[in-house]
């Protein structure tokens, strides 16, 4: 059987991806490494397929996009942020986006999988390790949105500020006993880092957290999940005069749950939620918002960049989070 670049990678201690930018001349490969590709490759006597080569060279004009769940205002608003930046781009967008959350890391393979795309925006979904070793072996340039990983390009608001930030908006505004909606576990990056915002505006005034969880949801940031979260905080002796929410979608949630037990917000419960979604603004929710658009246009210049010139440092962009008060709290 002749060698193969699986081969050639065991034999150089490289990974595959980095043997085939050194066979398809492409930038990004130190010196050195690709000195000792070209040695292993002439110890097995490989010789590269032309027309592979010619294959592998080719750019898509496709920019990938892997999102958790398409149907939620929060990745629809990211979206149109992406669609807008394209739009004077000559990319076009494909979009992955699974029907259940089991299947993320499926959706992600096949994004990555050479010919599909030249660039990936990843969103909203922890970088584990196995994740990050297979965006670095691909052969596409990879920004990650509302997630990090010091391996790769990223976007997003400071979550642990947002948190920290709405809890003590509820805190100066005189409510004693201030609780937190957030997803099921294990918990998305962003809402851990919410949750923690809020658990240290807390231990400043010396307060115990009271956590409820948005269970049985197929996504987090559910509104049914924020719907029962309420119930079960309405059952705590004392009830919380406050809640802090996680996404506005679970803060619309609890908002219901409030109404339908015959409570009254805020008079009874103040709430505060996550993310300014358009609906937002017609309920008079009190929420931290995050530049949802923003997030799209600027990730797609990210990927751009990156496309045009691989060898660019890696950077993180952080948003501030802003408070925007209404009626809610």
């Amino acid at each position: 059987m002749p060698p193969t670049i699986y081969d050639i990678a065991d034999r150089a201690d490289v990974s595959t991806a980095t043997v085939s930018r050194v066979f398809n001349d492409e930038s990004g490969v130190a010196p050195d490494t690709k000195e000792k590709v070209l040695e292993a490759a002439q110890a097995l006597d490989y010789r590269p397929h032309a027309s592979a080569q010619s294959l592998a060279r080719q750019k898509t004009k496709l920019i990938a996009v892997v999102v958790p769940v398409l149907a939620q205002y929060f990745y629809m608003g990211v979206l149109r942020g992406v669609q807008e930046a394209l739009a004077s781009s000559e990319f076009d967008l494909l979009v992955y986006a699974p029907s259940r959350p089991g299947e993320i890391d499926s959706h992600l393979r096949r994004a990555t999988q050479r010919g599909r795309s030249d660039g990936l925006l990843f969103l909203s979904t922890r970088v584990t390790s196995d994740i990050a070793d297979h965006l670095r072996s691909t052969s596409q340039e990879v920004v990650l949105v509302d997630t990090e990983h010091s391996d790769f390009e990223s976007i997003a608001v400071d979550n642990e500020e947002g948190g920290y930030r709405a809890t003590q908006h509820l805190i100066e505004r005189g409510y004693k006993r201030v609780a937190h909606i957030t997803a099921d576990r294990p918990e998305p990056p962003p809402a851990e880092k919410r949750r923690e915002g809020y658990e240290r505006a807390l231990g400043e005034v010396n307060r115990s957290p009271l956590i409820a969880r948005g269970e049985k949801e197929p996504f987090a940031f559910e509104r049914g999940g924020g719907y029962r979260a309420m119930n079960t905080l309405l059952n705590h002796d004392p009830m919380p005069d406050a809640v802090f929410c996680s996404s506005d979608m679970m803060a619309l949630g609890a908002h219901q749950a409030l109404d339908d037990a015959g409570y009254r917000v805020p008079d009874d419960v103040a709430i505060v939620g996550f993310d300014d979604i358009d609906v937002s603004t017609h309920v008079g929710l009190t929420t931290i918002r995050q530049p949802l658009l923003d997030f799209g246009k600027l990730g797609i210049e990210k990927l751009l960049g990156r496309i045009a010139d691989p060898q660019r440092k890696v950077s993180s962009t952080m948003f501030a989070p802003e408070l925007v008060v209404r009626e809610t709290s």
